[in-house]
């Protein structure tokens, strides 16, 4: 893993915008509607070659696929494993419960019915979940950044690649009651996380860093575990940690990446759990962690660094970008965040400056406008330049 050794690097998330041509197709994929493969395939492969140019042209050093051929960060697996079906409701977050004018108020700014991907109402686990052992899905998407990135005006410091983690799968596509094949929730997140032990193997073995997105780790405190006390959802932590450990045991820490999150959703976030929760989070054998900490709500967490240090291993990504506004921050204010991340963790070289979460984490299900968004990450790269300049001179 690529470090700060003489000047802040750079990254993002995962998802970047993707075009309206594109998202139909997969919505249509996705709700198991009639669709053109050869269609998709086709502006999948545009899609990644464009957001792998942005990326560069924006400066961004560390790079990946902007997530563009899949539906949403989690509920791609279905298309790739068996054992889903029927249709599950997750619960709503307490941001929509304590709010309810601004539940109404955020209903209105997606997608809805045919236009969106299923974020809330996805399938269910019926029965035992496989992976095909064909490894077609990645194996596509993979290729598809590749040939990106042969025919890109220059080569990125390093690239990265997303896959979800066996605890957010578990928490957004549930477990049925009625499957025969797990009879509890530590069956059910262990043997997503033996499938899932494909994936990620695939991509480090084609060069890339693998980032997971578990973003149960501190999100699902307001969904699956709102109404539940901060001791069971803390023991939902350590299983989720165990079972991704499980997963990634054969791949060298430095060659893995965590991010969790709150929800990048545009809401209150009031009952948001604290990063009181590091010293469980750092039991995760992962050479980097990404944590939001441009928003309002989180902004202050830079500290939790100092009093809970990182292991001695392990690089820090903070978010200086929020990916829920489309208000562009300056780059000196970029670089303030990214300074005081530097002064908390104690060493620029453990630094690496990213956003909060991805800018299209679902297809149709996005905040920031497609122009903004790379505004964005030009931002990002300027801020973290003048941080640079004034870190290592």
């Amino acid at each position: 893993m690529k470090t700060s050794t003489d000047r802040i690097l750079t990254t993002h998330v995962g998802s970047l915008p993707r075009t309206p041509e594109l998202v139909k197709l997969l919505v249509q994929r996705d709700q198991h509607k009639p669709y053109d493969r050869e269609a998709l395939a086709a502006e999948a492969a545009k899609t990644v070659q464009h957001v792998v140019n942005k990326q560069l042209e924006a400066g961004l050093d560390i790079i990946n696929d902007g997530e563009a051929p899949r539906v949403g960060f989690s509920t791609y697996v279905t298309e790739r494993m068996t054992g889903f079906g029927g249709e599950g409701h997750r619960k709503p977050t307490l941001d929509t419960i304590k709010f309810p004018e601004y539940a109404a108020f955020a209903a209105k700014q997606i997608a809805v019915g045919d236009e969106v991907a299923r974020v809330w109402n996805p399938p269910m686990a019926v029965e035992a979940v496989h992976y095909d052992d064909s490894l077609a899905g990645i194996t596509e998407d993979l290729d598809f950044f590749e040939t990106s990135l042969q025919n890109a005006a220059r080569q990125p410091e390093e690239t990265f690649f997303t896959a979800a983690s066996p605890g957010i799968i578990a928490t957004t596509l549930l477990l049925s009651p009625e499957n025969p094949d797990y009879r509890t929730d530590r069956d059910y997140v262990f043997g997503i996380a033996a499938e899932l032990k494909k994936e990620y193997e695939q991509i480090v073995a084609r060069g890339h860093i693998l980032q997971l997105d578990a973003p149960d780790l501190a999100m699902e405190r307001v969904i699956q575990f709102g109404d539940q006390s901060l001791e069971t959802f803390i023991e939902s932590v350590k299983l989720h940690i165990e079972a991704l450990n499980f997963a990634i045991a054969d791949i060298p820490a430095e060659k893995v990446r965590l991010h969790l999150c709150w929800g990048n959703w545009q809401g209150p976030h009031q009952d948001d759990v604290s990063l009181d929760i590091l010293p469980y989070i750092y039991e995760a054998k992962v050479g980097a962690l990404s944590i939001p900490l441009a928003n309002p709500r989180h902004q202050h967490e830079t500290e939790a660094f100092r009093k809970y240090a990182p292991p001695a291993d392990m690089v820090i990504i903070p978010g200086v970008i929020d990916v829920t506004t489309n208000y562009l921050e300056h780059p000196e204010v970029v670089a303030k965040r990214i300074l005081e991340v530097v002064d908390a963790v104690g060493d620029p070289t453990r630094v690496i400056a990213g956003c909060d979460c991805g800018l299209a984490t679902f297809a149709s299900y996005e905040f920031v406008a497609s122009d903004v968004a790379w505004a964005k990450l030009q931002a990002l790269s300027e801020g973290a330049a003048i941080a640079s300049q004034r870190i290592f001179g």
